[in-house]
C-alpha cells in the first residue's frame, strides 16, 4: 500500500476477530494480527494505538505494518513501509513520529547498506525515507536521549557483531558516529537512566557467548 487508509475505510480494514474482555490477572485473547510475524516492533503511539511494523514472515522479512485499536481490540492494515525490516528498532520521537532503523531484509549485508531509515507519521499513516545508518546492523538497540537524538548501539550482520554506536538527529535525518562500546554485543538491552546515561547490559558476542557484562 502506498497511501494512507482513509478514516471511512477503518471498518473494512479491521481484522474480523472479536476480542474477549480481560478480567483480573488473567490473559484473554484479543483480535488476531492477521499477518503472521515475529522479530517485529510494537510502538505505543500518542493516540493510544499500537503500531506494529516489519519482522519476519513466512517469506522472509516484511514491509507490512498494522495498527492495534485497544478500544475495540482489532487490528487495521496500514500503508507498507518503503523497505522490509526484521530485527530492527522503532523509536517514538518527541514530535510523535516513529523512527524505524536498521534490520535485516534488503539483502544479506543488512538494510543499512541498501536503504535508509524510515519515519512513520501517525497523522497521515504514511512512511517516508530518512538518513541511512552508517553501518548495516540488526539486533541492535535504539534509545531516545533527553536531547531528542536517538542512540543506536551494537548489533550484528551475518555472524559479525559490533561495538560501534551512532546517533541520529531526527531534525536532519543524519547519522553520526559516536563512542564505541567496550564490548561488541547484540540482543542486549539499553536503558535510559535518570542521569541521562544509557545502561547497556548483557547480550551475545560471537567469540564469547552470552554476556554478563554491562557498561554506561
Amino acid at each position: 500500500m502506498s497511501s494512507a487508509v482513509a478514516g471511512d475505510d477503518v471498518a473494512a480494514e479491521l481484522s474480523s476477530s472479536i476480542p474477549a474482555q480481560a478480567t483480573g490477572g488473567m490473559w484473554t485473547a484479543t483480535g488476531d494480527l492477521g499477518t503472521p510475524r515475529w522479530r517485529h516492533t510494537a510502538t505505543l503511539l500518542p493516540n493510544d494505538q499500537v503500531l506494529v511494523a516489519g519482522g519476519g514472515g513466512n517469506s522472509g522479512a516484511l514491509a507490512s505494518a498494522q495498527l492495534y485499536h485497544p478500544a475495540i481490540g482489532r487490528w487495521q492494515r496500514i500503508a507498507d513501509m518503503n523497505h522490509s525490516h526484521g530485527d530492527h528498532t522503532a523509536t517514538l520521537l518527541p514530535n510523535g513520529l516513529v523512527l524505524v532503523a536498521g534490520g535485516a531484509g534488503c539483502n544479506s549485508a543488512g538494510l543499512g547498506h541498501c536503504g535508509p531509515s524510515e519515519l512513520y507519521d501517525p497523522t497521515t499513516r504514511t512512511w517516508r525515507d530518512t538518513g541511512s545508518l552508517r553501518r548495516a546492523r540488526w539486533d541492535h538497540t535504539a534509545t531516545l536521549l533527553p536531547n531528542g537524538q536517538v542512540l543506536v548501539a551494537g548489533g550484528q550482520t551475518n555472524s559479525r557483531d559490533f561495538a560501534s554506536a551512532e546517533l541520529s538527529d531526527p531534525a536532519t535525518g543524519v547519522w553520526t558516529a559516536t563512542g564505541s562500546m567496550i564490548t561488541p554485543r547484540f540482543n542486549h538491552t539499553a536503558t535510559l537512566l535518570a542521569s541521562g546515561q544509557v545502561l547497556v547490559a548483557g547480550g551475545f558476542e560471537f567469540d564469547v557467548g552470552i554476556l554478563a557484562s554491562a557498561e554506561l
